[in-house]
Parts: structure tokens; sequence; C-alpha cells
């Protein structure tokens, strides 16, 4: 992964940081990799993520996904963390064995997915480490019920992920089920390189190990300087520019399938950071579509932004035929990549030239190392940006008030929080 930090300096854009401040700003980063370094050594909660290269086993992954080698499709039951890992994975890598994902409980489109599958033909990987997540067990009874009306025996088809207590662990040992487990210490947010993003990727037959493999790669980059280390400097640069005024990150790759991994990233970035009254609101986009649309706001709307702008360096091309059209001959003999390559560097111009801080961020291909790369790199990042602004990088307090809500509302329990839904404030117009 490489990452050019050229169009966020402050004789470039507005909001914008020194390369004196950036220099500055190396004497903490170096503090808070020694602090993250002593975390993932005790294999602190959180911090063990990182660790995650070095103590995934893959071949445990391929072990227990090997019963459901014959699968037409995987369908992950899951939600957050718990699914958008894998599904990132899923989306970037061309696979025969399709992927799906019910990570919402909209009633519509989960019986919409059911009525699609090949149920008897598909493997289901139910995914909560506490295995009382209320989305994810009330999809998989759905699925479950799905599978029994038509003939089929769930129990043959569903393995579950999950810690080592709890509903799915009980209903495993109960039905002699495959269980993986959730990693000690990993949030969910930060577990696409464990047994909860990799299972999914194992039953695809994507190289498990190629993406371990950039993972390490880019850990092994991790050092005492932000110059040395390209998850660190965009941790760094993005914290500085949150502190100069970009509130908002808007993550926009240049490659459709990509397009998964900018949701992942909003959730990381927000569920991580976004705590105390601090943290930067992630915006999702996708080049080249959305120059069309989202770039008006991010060149001419207020100076509260910056661009992600993230692409891979080699990609597979088709070549654009010859035309007798007036006004596009220009574009015969040149391809769908080059075309796409002019257009990442039109909007970083585009913003620079409006005085708007972009970040570039490279991989050399979409492909298991180059994923591996990124998704490591976008977690390391994160918790220095937490280290930087001493936020509780790894808690979501948040998240756990809305969970009791919710489930209070459903007579799950006595929570206070459901006071506040009855206090709600109306101003109801007709």
């Amino acid at each position: 992964m490489r990452v050019d930090l050229g169009n966020a300096l402050s004789d470039v854009a507005d909001p914008g940081v020194s390369r004196t401040a950036l220099d500055e700003l190396d004497d903490r980063v170096a503090d808070a990799h020694e602090r993250i370094e002593a975390g993932r050594a005790d294999r602190e909660h959180g911090y063990a993520a990182l660790n995650l290269p070095e103590t995934a086993d893959p071949d445990a992954i391929r072990a227990a996904v090997e019963p459901f080698a014959d699968a037409e499709a995987v369908l992950t039951v899951g939600i957050g963390g718990s699914a958008l890992g894998a599904a990132t994975i899923a989306d970037a890598l061309d696979a025969e064995t399709e992927a799906y994902f019910l990570d919402n409980v909209d009633p519509e489109r989960v019986s919409a997915l059911l009525d699609d599958l090949p149920l008897d033909a598909t493997a289901v990987n139910v995914v909560s480490r506490s295995g009382t997540t209320a989305e994810t067990l009330a999809n998989f009874l759905v699925v479950r019920e799905a599978m029994a009306d038509a003939g089929v025996d769930w129990t043959d088809r569903t393995f579950v992920t999950t810690g080592e207590e709890g509903n799915l662990r009980r209903l495993a040992a109960k039905h002699d089920l495959p269980a993986l487990d959730v990693p000690e210490g990993v949030p969910g947010r930060f577990s696409a390189l464990s047994t909860v993003g990799l299972a999914c990727a194992a039953i695809q037959g994507h190289d498990l190990d190629a993406i371990l493999a950039g993972a390490s790669e880019e850990a092994d980059r991790l050092a005492g300087s932000l110059y040395d280390s390209p998850a660190y400097a965009y941790g760094a640069a993005t914290y500085a520019l949150e502190q100069r005024g970009a509130a908002v990150n808007a993550m926009m790759p240049y490659a459709e399938s990509l397009e998964t991994f900018a949701e992942w990233f909003a959730q990381l970035w927000a569920e991580s950071l976004g705590k105390d009254g601090r943290g930067q609101t992630p915006a999702r986009a996708l080049g080249a579509t959305d120059q069309h649309s989202q770039l008006q706001l991010y060149r001419a709307g207020p100076r509260d932004k910056l661009v992600t702008l993230v692409r891979p360096a080699d990609r597979d091309d088709r070549a654009i035929p010859e035309t007798d059209l007036d006004g596009l001959s220009y574009l015969g003999g040149s391809t769908l990549g080059e075309l796409l390559d002019a257009e990442f560097e039109a909007t970083e111009a585009s913003l620079a030239a409006a005085g708007r801080p972009s970040v570039r961020l490279e991989i050399d291909r979409v492909d298991e190392r180059g994923l591996g790369e990124l998704l490591y790199g976008m977690e390391a990042a994160c918790v220095l940006y937490g280290e930087l602004a001493a936020i509780e990088t790894f808690t979501q307090p948040a998240v756990e008030w809305g969970k009791r809500a919710a489930r209070g509302l459903l007579g799950g329990g006595d929570f206070e929080e459901v006071d506040a839904v009855a206090e709600k404030t109306r101003l109801l117009v007709e």
C-alpha cells in the first residue's frame, strides 16, 4: 500500500497540514507506536486485532468449511462487523461460488433473497460473538424455517462462528454443527482478517494465505515514524486534518470491486472514532460515478471535507472501439482503464485546484494480497488516529445503547433505554 499526502499539505489545501506540523506530529506517532506495540505484545483488547496476520489459522478455517465444498452459494447471517469484512472480500474477488449476506432485517429483502437461493446447495454461516445478536438470530430463525419448508435439513448446511459461550455455541453443540471461534480481544469491526471475515472467502476458494500475507507485509511496515509507514501516514494525516476542520472523510475507490470496502471503512471509522464529541464522519463515494454528483459538494461546498482516493495500480482492461462519431474519436484506441485513471487524476487535480484536501491510496492490484494490505492498513491507521486523539477506539457505547433499547421494545428484558423511546418529542405534519 502506498499513501500520497501531497494534496493534503497546507500549501495546496485548506484545510491542510503543513510539513512542519507533520514533523512535529511525528514525535507523537512514535509514542503512539510504542503504545500500540505494547498492546499487541500483551494481546490487549482491540490491539490483538493487529496480530491477526500471525494468529489467524487458515488451516482451521479451511477444515471447518470443508463439509461445504459442494456449495453453490454461501449465505452469511450477521450484522455490522460480523458481515462487512466478509462482504468486502467477496465483492472484491471473483468466484464461482456466489456469496450473499443477510445483514439487515428488512422483511421484503430477506424474503426475496430466500426465494432466490438454492437452499439445498447453500452453506449458511451464522456469525455472532455473543450468540445473542437480535437481528442475526431473528434472520437465522427465518432461514432455518425456509430450509425446513423447502425440505432441506438445515443442520447439514449450517455452521456457526461465535464466542466460547452463548446461544450459538450451545446450538452447535446440540446439533453437532461445525463451529469456528471468534478470536478473543478482536472487536467485530476489526475482524475481517479472522475467522469472521475469512470463512466465506474459504468456501469461495480464495487464497487465505495470500490475504494474510498481504496483511503481514503491511504490519511489518508499522514503525515509529509516519514517514516509514503508509498506514500510520494515513492515520496521522487524517487526524491532523480533522483537527484543522476536515470533519468529513469521503472514501472514494476507483474500482467497483472496492465499493463494499468503502462501506466497511465507514463502519470502522465511525464506530471506532465517533466519541466524546469527536471523530471524523465517513462518507461513501465511487469513482468515477460520483464525480457526476458528490464531487460538486466536495469541490465547492463547505471546507470541511477530506477526500480519500483509492485505486489499484494494475487491473484487467478492455479496449474502447474506434468510432467515427463526431467529438468521440479521441476515445477510440484507448481503454476503459485508461479512461478511469484519467478520471481519477482529473478528480485529484480538480480538488487541488479548488484548494480541497485529498489523499491518494494505491495498492498493486485488487487481489488477495492487495486486499490484505488495504484492510490491515486501514485498521492500523484507525488505531493510530485513536491514540493521537485519546479516544477509546475499541468501545461502542452508543451502539450498545441502541441494542438495549431495541431488545427492550421487543420484550427481551427491562432496559431503561426503552423510556427514551416513549418520551420521544413529536411534531407531526400530515
